[in-house]
């Protein structure tokens, strides 16, 4: 996933194609719980190999699954820390090292269908209770590279994060 580094250009992901609009932050409101709502249904598709690696580096279905639930419970965390300091500094959510401190491939997919839900349900119920001024407010932002990044930066980053593990979902279950 290649992004330019400033929020002044706009931001493309070359391979799911999302381009990053800031002014469409708000309707993550909308959006994020369609697309937990997504992946939540895909973890629940029967007879599916969910648990499976089709390459030894790509995450199974299940493990985008779980990744995709942190996001949202991680973003929920730095919003509401946006709110409370003035440019405070994100730490990485360790994405990678996750996948086995947490047990990614050994969970039930329905439990986690639930918990990705749930988790989409927490983050915009932060987003919803945004001012104008607090969608501007800013955080560095540890991804990929340290960036000062505003809420609704963000916001629209959670959005592309839903879409493009529903993405590499949909082509792992073919």
């Amino acid at each position: 996933m290649q992004q330019q580094a400033t929020e002044q250009e706009e931001e493309r992901c070359e391979e799911c194609g999302f381009v990053y609009h800031l002014d469409h932050a708000g309707a993550a409101i909308r959006i994020l719980p369609e697309l937990a709502g997504e992946m939540a249904q895909l973890l629940r598709s029967e007879g599916a190999d969910l648990r499976g690696r089709r390459q030894p580096e790509v995450w199974s279905p299940l493990e985008y699954g779980c990744h995709l639930r942190d996001v949202l419970l991680v973003q929920r965390e730095r919003v509401l820390l946006a709110r409370r300091a003035d440019r405070p500094e994100f730490t990485s959510m360790g994405r990678d090292e996750r996948v086995e401190h947490d047990g990614y491939a050994s969970q039930q997919p329905e439990d986690v269908a639930r918990q990705l839900l749930d988790a989409g349900l927490m983050f915009v119920g932060v987003l919803s209770h945004l001012s104008p001024a607090d969608w501007e407010r800013e955080a560095l932002y540890p991804f990929p590279a340290p960036t000062p990044r505003t809420l609704a930066w963000v916001a629209v980053h959670t959005v592309h994060e839903a879409r493009h593990h529903l993405m590499d979902v949909r082509r792992q279950l073919g």
